[in-house]
């Protein structure tokens, strides 16, 4: 069995601690017509506090390819993953397969397991007891840029 290849060359390890907060709506922000009355509500929000329960087992992936477009994520977007969470039918995971990773959602069936892409063009792949297969993590949040 081949040992997983060092993917810390292509994560951050997420913060611990942190020093930073940001200004926060707490009610959220209108997609509609604006409420003035809420322009002057202001919390304060930690990204790291928000979007990391496990600092010590929490990476940052950015994806590469377009396999998750039909969950909303692309190429370039950064992900946060868990690695103390169990993998639970149609979590998103990043995986290392035969050699490779991959990122995909897990799909549990009477006939095994299966990892299934968002996109239509790539088929879904059945984890066969010979394979050499691990989950990673778990993607807990996606990011994406906007401009």
């Amino acid at each position: 069995m081949n040992s997983i290849p060092d993917i810390e060359d292509m994560t951050v390890e997420a913060s611990p601690v942190s020093e930073e907060s940001l200004p926060f709506p707490g009610t959220g922000i209108q997609a509609g017509f604006p409420s003035p009355a809420e322009d002057y509500l202001e919390m304060r929000l930690d990204l790291n506090k928000k979007l990391i329960a496990h600092p010590s087992q929490t990476f940052f992936l950015r994806v590469n390819g377009e396999s998750m477009n039909g969950d909303g994520i692309s190429d370039g977007d950064l992900l946060v993953v868990d690695r103390s969470l169990s993998p639970t039918d149609h979590s998103i995971l990043v995986c290392f397969m035969d050699g490779e990773f991959t990122l995909k959602r897990a799909c549990f069936k009477k006939d095994g397991c299966f990892l299934v892409s968002s996109n239509p063009d790539f088929k879904p792949v059945k984890i066969n007891s010979g394979s050499d297969f691990r989950v990673w993590g778990v993607v807990t949040y996606s990011i994406k840029k906007h401009r």
